[in-house]
Parts: C-alpha cells; sequence; structure tokens
C-alpha cells in the first residue's frame, strides 16, 4: 500500500504570538467601551475600567442618551447620516465614473492626470482643511451641511482603487462587443461596467463611509452651530462640559454614544464583507 501524505500549511508560534497580540490590543478599546457603557455615571468613575460594577444601566444610558438635551443626539445622527449619503455617496460615485474613464479610455493628458491623483493621495487631509475654511468662508458656506458635503465628494485614493481594479476587472473585448451591439458609453458603463465593479465600488463606497462618519477636524473648524454637528464632533462637546465653572459631566452618555456610533459601521462591515471576499479573489483566477 502507499501512503500519500497530506500537507499541512506550516505554523509559526512567532506569527501567531504576534497576531495574537495585535488582536487583543484591536479589541481591547472595545471590550473597555462596552463594559463602560453599562455603568453609571458614579460607577463609571470609581470602578476600574475592564470590570462591571454597580448596576446594570446599559438600556437606561442608551435612553437618556437619545432623550439628554432635548434629544439632540438624534439631531446628531441625522446630520451623519446626510453628510454620509450625500457626501460619501457622492464620492463613491464620482470615484467610480472618473475611474472608470481613466482605465479604459486613452486621451491626451492621461499620465498628468495619474501624477496629480497620486500627489492629492500623498496630502494629508488636515493640510488642507484652514484653505477650505477660508474658501468657504468666503463663498458664504461654512455654518452649512454643504461645508461638509462638498470636500467629502473629493476622493483621489477611492478613484485610484477603481482605476486599478477597472483596469483589470472589465476585459477591453467585453466593451468593444457592447459597442458592435449598438450601445452607447453611457449604457455600457451603466449596463456592463458596474456589474463588473461591484466588488471595488463597495470598498471605496466603505472606505468614503468611514471617513465622512468618522469625520471630526473639517466639522469642528466648519460648524459653530450645535445643530448642524455630526456625532464626532457633538459627543466631543458632550465631553467638554465636564470642564470649566459649569461643569456637567456626562461621561456615562458620551461612553454610551460612542458605543452606539460604531454599530452601523460595524453591520456595514458584516453585510458587505461578502464583496471584500470576491473583490480579493477576482485576481487570482486567470480567464
Amino acid at each position: 500500500m502507499s501512503s500519500i501524505s497530506v500537507l499541512r500549511p506550516r505554523k509559526s508560534r512567532v506569527l501567531t504570538a504576534v497576531m495574537s497580540l495585535y488582536l487583543i490590543y484591536t479589541l481591547l478599546p472595545l471590550v473597555w467601551l462596552v463594559i463602560s457603557a453599562t455603568k453609571t455615571q458614579s460607577a463609571l468613575l470609581s470602578t476600574p475600567g475592564l470590570s462591571f460594577g454597580g448596576p446594570f444601566a446599559l438600556f437606561d444610558n442608551i435612553v437618556e442618551t437619545f432623550t439628554y438635551d432635548n434629544g439632540i443626539y438624534f439631531r446628531w445622527l441625522g446630520n451623519t447620516l446626510l453628510y454620509v449619503v450625500a457626501g460619501a455617496g457622492g464620492a463613491t460615485l464620482l470615484a467610480t465614473a472618473a475611474g472608470y474613464g481613466l482605465a479604459k479610455y486613452d486621451f491626451a493628458g492621461r499620465k498628468a492626470v495619474f501624477a496629480v491623483i497620486l500627489g492629492a493621495i500623498a496630502i494629508p487631509g488636515t493640510a488642507l482643511a484652514v484653505p477650505t475654511f477660508l474658501l468657504f468662508s468666503e463663498l458664504g458656506l461654512t455654518n452649512t451641511p454643504l461645508a461638509i458635503i462638498i470636500p467629502s465628494l473629493i476622493s483621489p485614493f477611492g478613484l485610484y482603487l477603481i482605476w486599478i481594479y477597472a483596469r483589470d476587472a472589465i476585459p477591453d473585448e467585453m466593451l468593444e462587443a457592447a459597442r458592435i451591439d449598438g450601445a452607447g458609453e453611457i449604457r455600457i458603463f451603466f449596463t456592463v461596467a458596474l456589474r463588473q465593479l461591484v466588488p471595488g465600488i463597495v470598498t471605496v463606497a466603505l472606505f468614503a463611509v468611514v471617513s465622512t462618519w468618522n469625520n471630526y477636524f473639517l466639522p469642528l473648524i466648519m460648524l459653530s452651530q450645535p445643530k448642524w454637528y455630526p456625532l464626532t464632533v457633538g459627543l466631543s462637546q458632550w465631553n467638554a462640559q465636564a470642564t470649566g465653572a459649569a461643569a456637567r459631566p456626562v461621561y456615562h452618555l458620551v461612553v454610551t454614544g460612542s458605543l452606539l456610533t460604531i454599530v452601523p459601521l460595524v453591520i456595514a462591515f458584516l453585510l458587505l464583507q461578502r464583496f471584500w471576499q470576491s473583490g480579493l479573489s477576482a485576481g487570482s483566477v486567470k480567464q
């Protein structure tokens, strides 16, 4: 009888230990946030961060978060959703159209556009915050949702991702076949290209959503009226109430509000991860 040896992947203890430490480092703040959201204000300040203490107050904290200060948290949540839908959604649409065009059409100045995009990726957003504020101040757009939405529409990194993905995901023969059948360029884009670009579009959309949802510095300098704050700036203002002569600390609401803030992002990643997996595996199979 001939024995057949089964090849098993080699295990690295060092790599396992490093990844375990990285997992702990990643999950520890989330565990602290979940545990702290179950505490009252007094228990939050008097008990260790990673241990439960006092009465279980998670549901009471959630109710108080949504009702505190006349329910301003709902307004901040609505503002954040507006900025995400309009800003991140628009950024994804523009990046998809521009990336597809750059990948599949040849025109004069294409290399120059590529250089500009790479340069834009290298510039940190904080470096452009003050010039953007001065420009929007001259236009009279500060303290309005447009001051957050319009800058969010520009996503050089998203455009670059779509460009790279479209170059390999959409065969030129498929586009030529559609043109031979009499389809116009716009119809080809919406009926042929978009179907092939779904994994790349989802990836860009998730990056744009996370960037807009967690955006703090731009709203901080653009907005001075609490009614237009997103959740990031609003929770920061609640946290700032603990200082000063008329201090009103609401740390338990800040922690609970922060926990509620990350729930939509976690749900979005769990629901859309299959598109990421298909996109990552698409390039590993040759047609």
